[in-house]
C-alpha cells in the first residue's frame, strides 16, 4: 500500500513538473530572446545571451521609438475601472441572490448563469452597434463596460456561492443587535470576503490586462491602444526587429504575472470556496 502511494505521489508529481516546463518554456525562451541581438536571436534560439542587451528594453521604453508609457496607462485605467465596477455589482448581484429572499430569486440566477454559455465572439455585431449606438467607440468605457459585463456571470455565481457559506447565524445575531440589510453586507459580509473578492479582482485583472479582442474592436485611436494594441502596433513598426518585439512583450506580461504570484493563495481558496454551493 505504501508503495503504490508512493508511486501515486511520485507520478503526479513528474506530471506537474513536466506541465510547468511545458508552461514556462516559451515565457523563458521570450526572455531570454529579449536580451539578444538580432543575430544572436536568429543563429541561437535555444542559447544565453552573449552579451546582455539591456538596450533593448531601454530602447523600447524609448517614448522617441514606442508608445509603451501611454498603452501601460490605458491599460491601467480600463482595467482598474473594469475591477470596480465587476466587483461592485457582482457582490450586489451575489449578496441579494444568496441571503434576501424574493420572487423569481432561483429564476434571476439563472437568468445571469446563461451569460456562461454566450461567448463573446457571438456577440461581436450586436455588441459593435450597441456601443456604436452609445456613443462609446474610441472611449474607455466602450471597452470597460463590455468587460465587466462578460465577467460578472461568473463571478456572481462565485460570490454567490461564498456567501451562501457565512452562517446564517451570524446574520441572525446582526439583525439582533440593530444590523440592516447594507450593513451586515458592507461591515460583515464583505471583511469576510476577501478570499473570493480578491480571486475575482485578480482574475478580472488579468483578463483585462491580457484582452486584445475588445481594444481592437472598439478602439481605433492609437492614443487609447492598450498594452496588446500596442504590441500589435510596434511588431508593425520593427517587424524585422524582434529582439525589441520580445522585450516590449516581456515589459507588458510582467504586471499580469506579478498581480497572480501575488494573489495566487487567495485565487486557489476563493475558487474553492465559491465551487461548494451555487
Amino acid at each position: 500500500m505504501m508503495i503504490r502511494n508512493k508511486a501515486t505521489t511520485t507520478g503526479k508529481y513528474t506530471i506537474a513538473i513536466i506541465g510547468a516546463i511545458i508552461t514556462l518554456i516559451p515565457i523563458i525562451l521570450t526572455i531570454l530572446g529579449s536580451l539578444k541581438t538580432l543575430g544572436q536571436l536568429r543563429l541561437d534560439l535555444f542559447g544565453l545571451p552573449n552579451p546582455v542587451m539591456w538596450q533593448n528594453y531601454v530602447d523600447v521604453l524609448d517614448p522617441k521609438r514606442s508608445k509603451f508609457f501611454l498603452s501601460l496607462f490605458n491599460s491601467t485605467v480600463i482595467m482598474i475601472a473594469t475591477v470596480i465596477i465587476d466587483l461592485v455589482l457582482s457582490c450586489l448581484a451575489g449578496f441579494a441572490l444568496s441571503k434576501l429572499k424574493f420572487l423569481g430569486r432561483e429564476l434571476t440566477y439563472n437568468y445571469f448563469l446563461l451569460g456562461l454559455l454566450f461567448p463573446l465572439a457571438v456577440a461581436i455585431f450586436p455588441l459593435y452597434v450597441e456601443i456604436k449606438g452609445m456613443g462609446l467607440l474610441d472611449t474607455y468605457l466602450g471597452v470597460i463596460l463590455p468587460q465587466a459585463a462578460f465577467s460578472m456571470p461568473w463571478h456572481i455565481m462565485m460570490a454567490r456561492g461564498f456567501f451562501m457559506q457565512i452562517p446564517q447565524e451570524l446574520e441572525e445575531a446582526a439583525i439582533i443587535d440593530g444590523c440592516g440589510p447594507w450593513r451586515y453586507f458592507l461591515e460583515i459580509v464583505i471583511p469576510l470576503s476577501t478570499p473570493v473578492l480578491t480571486t475575482m479582482a485578480v482574475l478580472t485583472m488579468v483578463s483585462s490586462w491580457n484582452n486584445f479582442f475588445l481594444p481592437l474592436l472598439f478602439l481605433n485611436n492609437e492614443k487609447l491602444y492598450t498594452l496588446p494594441m500596442g504590441v500589435m502596433s510596434f511588431q508593425g513598426q520593427y517587424f524585422y526587429s524582434w529582439q525589441l518585439v520580445l522585450a516590449y512583450i516581456v515589459l507588458a506580461i510582467t504586471p499580469a504575472i506579478i498581480f497572480y504570484a501575488f494573489a495566487q493563495k487567495y485565487i486557489i481558496s476563493g475558487l474553492t470556496g465559491g465551487a461548494i454551493k451555487g
